[in-house]
C-alpha cells in the first residue's frame, strides 16, 4: 500500500522528532558530569564531530519497524528468507502473502547482502531483506565484516533507488548471538560515513527498536552523532579504538597490501612510508613468496643464517598473527580493568596513552589476555607519534608485571611501537622500581634506556602535558596532594 493511503495503525515520520530534537534534560545533566570528569578535546578533534545536518535525518523510534511510513523498511532475515523473528514476523503479518510468495522468487540471499522487495500492504513502498551474521567470539572478525556489509549495502541499495527515508531495523536477531552494543556501534558509524559521503539523497533514516534495544541506542547515539559541540567533546573518550576506515568497515591489517615500488622489499625511506608498516608488504607470507615452511626459517633464525630482511618479514607475520587473535578474543573483561586508555596530547600534539599500575591485578587476570589486548588498543595509536604515562601510584607486588612478560610484549609488538614512542614518563616511582627498570631497559631491551623520564609529582608531568589534556584517576591526584603540594586547581579527573 501506498504511504498516502496508511492505515492509522502505521506512523508518519514526518511526527517523529529528529535525534537533533531529543536532547532531554537528563542527557543535559549526563554531558556536564562528563565533561567534569574528562578532558577537554579542542586539540584533539572527534573521528565523528558535532554535524546538526546529519542528527535532523536521524530518528530514534522506540516501536516496530513495520509502522514505519518510509520509503522503505529493513527486514532481518535468514539466509532463506523465512526466519522466524518478532521484526520479520511483524513485517510478514502487515504486508500479507504475497511479501512470501516473492520472497521465494528471489531464492535465498547471503550474510551480508541486501534484496529488494515490494512493501505490499505495509505502508513502506519497499522493503529491504538483509541477512546478519552468527556470532561466534572465535571469527568476530569476520562476524564485524558482514554486519558493516549489511548495512553499507541497504545505504548503498537505498541511494541507488533514491530512496527518501529508510527504517531501520537492529539487523541481528537473538538466535544469532551477536552483542547488542557491539552490533550497535557497528551500526552508527557505517551508517555515519555513508551519509558523510554519499548520502545526498537520503532525507530520514530511522532506528527503530523495541524496550530493551533503546536504553543501549540512546547510550550510544552520541558517540556516533553528537548534539552539541558539548556532548561531542564529553563522548570522545568513550568511542571505541576500532572505529574501522573512511566508510565504517573494519580494518584488518593484514588483508591489507601495499603496492611498493618494488614488491617484497623492505623501505624505510620516510616518515610517510613508516606510517604504513602495519599494512604489510606485497607477498609478505610464505606461500605468496614460496619461502619454504616456517619451521625451516626458524631453524635459519637460530642459526643465524636468515638475512635482517627476512627476519623482519617473519617478525611481521608473527606480530600480525597476534593482532588478529586480538580483534578476535572478548577482551571486555580486561578493558573493564581501565588500566590503558587513550587521552589527549602533549605539548608537541603526541598523543597520550595512560597506564595505571594500581588497576593491573596481575595475579588475577589472565596475562596472555592482558597482551592482546595491549596490541588492539594500541595497534592504531602506534602508527603515528605517541607518548605513554605511566602512574606507579601505590602499585603493590600484585601489580607489577613479570620482567619476562615485559620482554616478551616488546619481542611482539610491530616496529612502529619503537619507533613512534618518544617518551615514557614513569610517574611516582619507588627507588625499587628505578633499579628494576634500569636493569630491564640495560640488559632486556634496547632504544627504551634514554626515553624513560621518572617524574615524582604531577607538577613536572604537567611541563610536558598540560592538565586538561590528561586524565587522572582521583587516587593519583589525592596521593599527589598528599605527599606534595597540590599542584594545579583544575586538575580533571575522570575515572
Amino acid at each position: 500500500m501506498d504511504p498516502l493511503g496508511a492505515r492509522s495503525q502505521f506512523v508518519d515520520i514526518q511526527t517523529l522528532p529528529v535525534w537533533q530534537q531529543q536532547l532531554s534534560e537528563d542527557t543535559k545533566e549526563t554531558q556536564v558530569h562528563q565533561s567534569d570528569g574528562l578532558l577537554s578535546q579542542q586539540a584533539f578533534p572527534s573521528p565523528f564531530p558535532f554535524r546538526p545536518d546529519i542528527n535532523r535525518k536521524i530518528i530514534l523510534f522506540p516501536g516496530d519497524v513495520a509502522l514505519l511510513n518510509c520509503t522503505a523498511i529493513v527486514n532481518t532475515s535468514n539466509e532463506s528468507l523465512n526466519d522466524k523473528n518478532p521484526v520479520s514476523d511483524n513485517i510478514h503479518r502487515l504486508a500479507g502473502p504475497e511479501l512470501r510468495e516473492e520472497l521465494v522468487k528471489l531464492k535465498g540471499c547471503r550474510t551480508g547482502e541486501a534484496k529488494l522487495t515490494k512493501g505490499f500492504n505495509l505502508a513502506a513502498r519497499f522493503i529491504i531483506h538483509t541477512v546478519g551474521p552468527k556470532y561466534k567470539a572465535k571469527y568476530r572478525t569476520a562476524a564485524e565484516s558482514s554486519l558493516y556489509s549489511c548495512y553499507r549495502n541497504v545505504m548503498q541499495l537505498a541511494a541507488e533507488q533514491s530512496m527518501a527515508s529508510v527504517g531501520f531495523c537492529v539487523v541481528t536477531t537473538a538466535k544469532r548471538g551477536y552483542p547488542l552494543e557491539d552490533a550497535a556501534h557497528i551500526a552508527f558509524r557505517t551508517v555515519r560515513r555513508f551519509l558523510e559521503n554519499h548520502g545526498n539523497s537520503i532525507d530520514t533514516l530511522v532506528f527503530a527498536v523495541s524496550d530493551t534495544e533503546e536504553s543501549v541506542y540512546k547510550k550510544l547515539l552520541p558517540l556516533y552523532y553528537p548534539r552539541s559541540e558539548e556532548e561531542e567533546k564529553a563522548c570522545l573518550p568513550l568511542i571505541p579504538a576500532d572505529i574501522g576506515n573512511s566508510e565504517g568497515e573494519p580494518v584488518v591489517p593484514e588483508r591489507q597490501i601495499r603496492i611498493a615500488e618494488k614488491p617484497g622489499s623492505l623501505e624505510d625511506e620516510c616518515e610517510e612510508e613508516s606510517l604504513e608498516l602495519d599494512l604489510g608488504q606485497v607477498g609478505n607470507h610464505a606461500f605468496a613468496r614460496m619461502e619454504g615452511d616456517v619451521d625451516k626459517q626458524r631453524k635459519l633464525i637460530l642459526q643465524g643464517q636468515m638475512s635482517e630482511a627476512a627476519m623482519q618479514k617473519q617478525h611481521q607475520r608473527n606480530y600480525s598473527r597476534w593482532l588478529c587473535r586480538a580483534r578476535a578474543e572478548d577482551l571486555s573483561d580486561i578493558a573493564a580493568l581501565k588500566a590503558l586508555y587513550q587521552t589527549g596530547v602533549d605539548l608537541c600534539g603526541r598523543t597520550v596513552m595512560v597506564v595505571v599500575g594500581r588497576n593491573i591485578p596481575v595475579t588475577l587476570i589472565d596475562i596472555e589476555k592482558a597482551l592482546l589486548y595491549f596490541i588492539h588498543v594500541m595497534d592504531h595509536i602506534t602508527v603515528k607519534e605517541y607518548v605513554i604515562v605511566y602512574f606507579h601510584t601505590l602499585t603493590g607486588e600484585h601489580n607489577h608485571l613479570d620482567s619476562d612478560f615485559l620482554k616478551n610484549l616488546y619481542d611482539i609488538v610491530d616496529v612502529k611501537y619503537k619507533k613512534n614512542l618518544k617518551a615514557f614518563y614513569f610517574v611516582h616511582p619507588t627507588f625499587r622500581s628505578k633499579v628494576s627498570t634500569w636493569f630491564f631497559t640495560t640488559f632486556s631491551v634496547s632504544g627504551l634506556k634514554e626515553k624513560v623520564l621518572y617524574l615524582d609529582n604531577l607538577q613536572q608531568l604537567f611541563t610536558c602535558i598540560k592538565p586538561e589534556q590528561i586524565d587522572i584517576p582521583p587516587f593519583v591526584l589525592e596521593y599527589d596532594a598528599r605527599v606534595n603540594r597540590p599542584n594545579h586547581p583544575d586538575v580533571a579527573s575522570g575515572l
